[in-house]
């Protein structure tokens, strides 16, 4: 059961942390304003507030959640430690595993609020925050895409040499079906036009049927099909990814690699760093406490400078081996496994010579 220490320890942990998050995200905000500023003039106070602000903070707090974590053990157990509390707490009997209890509940607390931030409440919100930022900032929506190849059914391919996003038009349109490795059929058309839910409008096309060494030959102007891809398939941008909730992100990547799609990496780097967030705050945590227990000679400010400078290896770690995941140097999953596997190492390390 949990006793008044835990409930002292929590209530620092999380005051810390909560407090650690509006002093950077009042900084970060106006920081954001003045770079933004010339385009803000262009919108409605109201936009900029509720679809632009009200958005970008549950944001920005989940992608810096770790270092906040990391921030708030270090800063609240290094001023335990200097006023000795931490002496007392381990003079009354309090072993350091028992004193570790309150620290990985508070991390719990924060994990689970971060997955389901991170899973299911900011993806919706940055829908609105990226239409914002597309309308009035910097326009970085997918409208082009070429040599788009993709696995409609098992055994279907289609082509489209160049698709315009504006008028729902790809031109220089293919499909072919395959029996195994036999050509079946095989239609080539002018150009294609995606009206809705999987229709298409096929224009001045031509259909080749194969049966052994025979071939049989049609032509139109106009036909109706439907074909089991969308503009969403292949015209990916880098936000596509922060724009899914997990369930939705995971149908997403199985769905592409059915397909055979290439561009699938960074949807599943966002959906592996979704999860290794989530256990970065038990890694950060105990990192935090077992560096910033011991009271030392000069006050806390050693501790808050080593805390600093690991919480930021960390998350320059992360994005370094992310960016080898992008590249194809690494799958997607170790690559964002790495830094919680080095780090958790580290954490062994720590708290194993904490005690002594």
């Amino acid at each position: 059961m949990l006793k008044k220490i835990d409930y002292y320890i929590i209530k620092k942990f999380l005051g810390t942390y909560i407090f650690a998050i509006i002093l950077i995200i009042s900084i970060a905000v106006v920081f954001d304003i003045n770079e933004k500023l010339d385009s803000f003039m262009q919108a409605p106070l109201k936009a900029i507030v509720f679809d632009y602000y009200l958005n970008f903070i549950p944001y920005f707090i989940n992608l810096f959640s770790q270092l906040f974590t990391f921030i708030a053990v270090i800063f609240f157990t290094s001023k335990l430690a200097d006023n000795s509390e931490i002496i007392a707490m381990l003079s009354s009997g309090i072993s350091f595993k028992r004193l570790m209890v309150p620290y990985m509940i508070s991390a719990a607390i924060i994990a689970g609020v971060t997955f389901l931030l991170n899973s299911y409440v900011i993806p919706p919100a940055s829908v609105t925050r990226i239409e914002f930022l597309n309308k009035y900032v910097d326009n970085k929506k997918v409208d082009y895409a070429s040599n788009v190849q993709l696995q409609v059914s098992p055994g279907v391919i289609a082509y489209i040499n160049r698709y315009d996003d504006r008028t729902k038009t790809g031109y220089r349109f293919s499909m072919e079906k395959f029996e195994g490795k036999t050509l079946r059929s095989k239609l080539t058309a002018e150009s294609v036009r995606y009206d809705s839910a999987y229709h298409w409008i096929i224009r001045n096309y031509t259909i080749r049927d194969f049966n052994g060494l025979r071939e049989e030959f049609r032509q139109g102007k106009v036909i109706d099909s439907i074909i089991t891809i969308e503009p969403s398939d292949f015209l990916i941008s880098r936000y596509d990814a922060e724009l899914m909730n997990t369930t939705q992100l995971r149908e997403y990547i199985k769905r592409q690699k059915e397909r055979g799609a290439s561009n699938v990496k960074p949807f599943e780097i966002e959906y592996e760093t979704r999860f290794a967030s989530t256990i970065a705050a038990f890694i950060l945590t105990s990192i935090g406490m077992s560096l910033s227990s011991r009271k030392v000679k000069g006050g806390m400010g050693m501790n808050i400078g080593i805390g600093l400078i690991l919480s930021f290896s960390y998350i320059l770690f992360s994005t370094i081996s992310s960016s080898f995941a992008v590249s194809g140097s690494m799958s997607p999953r170790l690559a964002v496994w790495i830094p919680n596997i080095i780090y958790i190492i580290i954490a062994i390390y720590l708290y194993t010579k904490a005690p002594k």
